[in-house]
């Protein structure tokens, strides 16, 4: 008989916790052969000041420490993205944030995850859609 495994997994509980989420996706986006080049490309040599963002964009939303400021959807409005792209960043997300934490606030990153996958890409398609100047 083999001994059950033993789930030492925690709920994201502070920032050390969110720099770990956030670096170890990154790191998988950064590799992953259908994402790696829409984000390097973006991105190019500015990854620490990325990072440092979603830093602050998750502690404020899954510690209630409000230090970001801004308006998430506005970069991701003229990137080159359908939905098998937010689909695809779902996954590794939500591998990443079960690889490290279970409780209330991991699920919540990985509803917020999908939420924000979902609104950005009907955004993105609605943009499309009109004749409308793309957000600055």
């Amino acid at each position: 008989m083999v001994p059950d495994m033993v789930d030492d997994r925690k709920d994201i509980q502070d920032i050390d916790d969110i720099r770990l989420m956030v670096d170890t996706f990154y790191g998988k986006i950064r590799k992953d052969t259908m994402l790696s080049d829409i984000f390097n490309n973006v991105i190019q040599d500015r990854w620490p000041v990325h990072l440092n963002k979603m830093y602050r964009f998750w502690q404020t939303v899954l510690l209630d420490e409000h230090t970001y400021y801004g308006s998430p959807f506005v970069p991701h409005a003229p990137l080159p993205v359908e939905g098998e792209h937010f689909d695809r960043w779902v996954v590794l997300f939500n591998e990443t944030v079960d690889t490290f934490f279970k409780g209330d606030k991991a699920e919540k990153a990985k509803w917020q995850g999908k939420r924000m996958a979902d609104m950005f890409l009907m955004k993105i398609q609605y943009i499309r859609g009109t004749s409308h100047i793309p957000l600055k």
